[in-house]
């Protein structure tokens, strides 16, 4: 060969190499803009976020690796009209740990769901089980595509035999951002932790398809917007004003809870000044029984400064669950709280308590109870709601508990809820407040029903049994039987939790429990 044959051969391979890379290149930037600048501009315009730069809030900077962003639909007249299929995948780390994504792109076809970018999104369900991190779905879809699942072939080729398998081996979050329908609305119920931005929508149908279907006209909120699944469904767990607010409400909610259910979560630095104010719980909680006060400022002066992370805190008031740490060690705390309903524990009390135990099991959260309650609501709406199966699932859910459980009667303690508050052995350690009352019921209801006696008809045979009632309810008395474990002054609770906590470390499984709870359904 002659050396100008050569070097002809050489300028050929060249520009061929040349000619790859610089398909390369056109097929990335063609995915990477999403669907396309006017789309983005829009969104822009509105004050959302697209898909990447939500992922860019979520993940550490530079930590990002995309997996999938070549493919596309499957049907061939969508192929260049599918960047990324819709979704964006892909693996991270918050805040250094290892984290998994997926982005709904809602430039992309409204980021509908095909079997491909279902095959993705698989791929992470499977992969955090494997590896032990958590996943975040960033939603926003107005459900299935049309035609990728039109017939036989396409319902007949899906996959659902573990698609939503839910056995928490890894924590699930999910932040609803827009219209969300199909797997976005599957997800962020299967999920332990659900953001709502404000204006989202979460429904089974749209409110389109709602009216075409059955003939009612319904408002998109009505139907399923954050507030009414705040308030009312208790789907979500947090609200947010804005998409940057959601995605660190995420990364805030995961801070709290292990990568997996196979370690304990990790512990943070004790903020300077937790635990000097525990006089304070004193001045707030008045020792009367019927005098209300807010306990959401009991659980700031006994949790480390600053770290109260409240869950569900629309729904279900009369019961309060929260996140936080005492001691730089993640807890769940469930309090009663007397600005609502008097403390007494309805429906909603019910689900709210039972879904929070089961997140707090499953990654070996120990719990902490605050307890002052009347009782369960009782009336022929409570009984509507079936509250006595929630009341049963409570105790269930308690039961199966297996992390380090803890309470502590702040005022009073009444009847069967005593049981659902770590009453009657259901806790490992227990105690009370000098100032708390136990009873089968309120002393001044029981001379009603017991003796059929009220305060008006005859206030001198009332005041007489009232005294006989209240007999044998004080913190001593039940510790005489050790139903309290010790009888303490307000300002030592924090110790108290502090030391509990030591004597419950579960040393011979490094604080793993045995996830008792871990299939529990995830929405009820």
């Amino acid at each position: 060969m002659t050396t100008e044959a050569v070097k002809t051969d050489v300028v050929d391979i060249e520009e061929a190499k040349l000619t790859r890379e610089q398909e390369h290149e056109k097929k990335r930037a063609a995915a990477l803009a999403m669907g396309g600048t006017r789309k983005l501009e829009v969104r822009a315009a509105k004050g959302e976020l697209n898909a990447r730069e939500r992922i860019g809030l979520l993940l550490d900077p530079g930590t990002f690796r995309e997996s999938g962003l070549f493919v596309t639909s499957a049907v061939p007249a969508d192929r260049d009209k599918t960047p990324a299929d819709g979704k964006i995948t892909g693996t991270g780390e918050v805040d250094g740990r290892r984290a998994s994504v997926v982005a709904y792109d809602f430039t992309v076809k409204g980021s509908s769901s095909s079997p491909i970018s279902n095959k993705k999104m698989a791929h992470f369900k499977e992969l955090v089980v494997k590896t032990g991190q958590p996943l975040v779905y960033l939603s926003e879809s107005t459900g299935v595509r049309m035609p990728d699942a039109m017939g036989g072939t396409g319902m007949g080729s899906a996959s659902g035999k573990t698609r939503f398998l839910r056995q928490r081996e890894s924590p699930w979050a999910s932040a609803a951002f827009g219209y969300c329908f199909g797997s976005a609305a599957w997800h962020t119920m299967a999920s332990d932790f659900a953001v709502f931005r404000k204006g989202a929508v979460l429904a089974v149908s749209s409110p389109n398809l709602v009216a075409r279907a059955t003939g009612q006209q319904v408002d998109a909120q009505e139907l399923g917007g954050w507030k009414m699944h705040a308030e009312v469904t208790g789907f979500a767990d947090a609200v947010a004003d804005t998409d940057e607010e959601a995605i660190e409400l995420v990364r805030r909610f995961l801070s709290y809870l292990p990568s997996h259910n196979g370690e304990t979560p990790p512990l943070a630095p004790i903020p300077h000044g937790s635990g000097e104010r525990a006089e304070e719980i004193k001045s707030i909680v008045p020792e009367s029984r019927t005098q209300t006060y807010d306990v959401r400022k009991v659980i700031d002066i006994i949790a480390d400064t600053g770290s109260v992370f409240p869950i569900k805190a629309r729904y279900g008031k009369s019961l309060v669950t929260s996140l936080a740490r005492i001691g730089g060690q993640s807890v769940g705390i469930i309090a009663n709280n007397s600005m609502f309903k008097g403390g007494a524990l309805d429906g909603a009390a019910c689900d709210k308590a039972t879904s929070f135990l089961v997140l707090c099991d499953s990654y070996n959260i120990p719990v902490v109870m605050l307890v002052d309650q009347p009782g369960f609501l009782i009336g022929l709406e409570a009984e509507r709601s079936k509250v006595a199966g929630k009341i049963i699932n409570w105790m269930n859910a308690l039961s199966l508990v297996t992390v380090p459980k803890i309470a502590v009667t702040m005022r009073k303690n009444y009847g069967q809820a005593l049981i659902n508050m770590g009453g009657g052995g259901t806790a490992d350690a227990t105690a009370g407040w000098w100032s708390s009352e136990v009873s089968f019921m309120d002393p001044t209801s029981a001379v009603s029903v017991v003796y059929g006696i009220d305060k008006e008809t005859d206030p001198e045979m009332y005041e007489l049994r009232l005294a006989e009632m209240n007999k044998g309810t004080t913190a001593y008395d039940v510790a005489q039987v050790f139903g309290f474990e010790q009888v303490i002054d307000p300002s030592e609770t924090r110790e108290f939790i502090l030391g509990a906590l030591k004597d419950h470390y579960r040393a011979r499984s490094n604080g793993v429990g045995e996830h008792l709870l871990r299939t529990w359904p995830t929405s009820f």
